[in-house]
């Protein structure tokens, strides 16, 4: 073990003298944005009063409950990782099949349209009927209550601005 420690402090010595800007070849390296404060209740009713009706009603207790079965495939924070569906930060206003670096079924990468309240509704209500071809494995919500909730949720924890 002693025998190693001069070997350890040359290498850190060696580091440290290195230029400090990477090449323009080297990848970037800088540790991702810090993640989001947590909302308070107060915060998420105040985001909630300025979403459009329906969502403006949303049971945001309801729709936490609701993404539990959305859980296992898709995260909602702010640079989040993909799973087996995509990260849903910043869902809304984004093109359909436009993560970086999420594979895509064919069907999602030419649906042509953008994510907003109504497409995602009937995207929840029967994926398989809203958009034939596509992967997910999820039978849909029927309740239009619970969609609602959903949605409102979303909305609120993804970083939706109205417009």
């Amino acid at each position: 073990m002693r025998a190693l420690l001069p070997l350890a402090a040359a290498v850190l010595v060696a580091a440290c003298s290195q230029n400090a800007e990477p090449s323009s070849d080297q990848a970037d390296t800088s540790p991702p944005p810090a993640p989001r404060p947590e909302m308070s209740d107060e915060q998420r009713a105040a985001v909630l009063a300025t979403l459009p009706a329906p969502y403006n009603e949303g049971d945001l207790e309801n729709g936490r409950r609701v993404f539990a079965r959305c859980r296992s495939c898709h995260t909602l924070a702010e640079g989040g990782g993909n799973m087996t569906g995509p990260n849903l930060w910043g869902v809304f206003g984004r093109r359909a099949g436009s993560v970086e670096g999420f594979r895509y079924s064919e069907a999602v990468e030419n649906a042509g349209f953008t994510w907003d309240a109504e497409h995602l509704d009937g995207w929840l209500a029967a994926p398989r009927d809203f958009l034939p071809g596509n992967r997910m494995a999820f039978a849909g919500i029927p309740e239009e209550t619970d969609r609602r909730d959903l949605i409102a949720y979303l909305k609120v924890e993804t970083g939706y601005a109205p417009e």
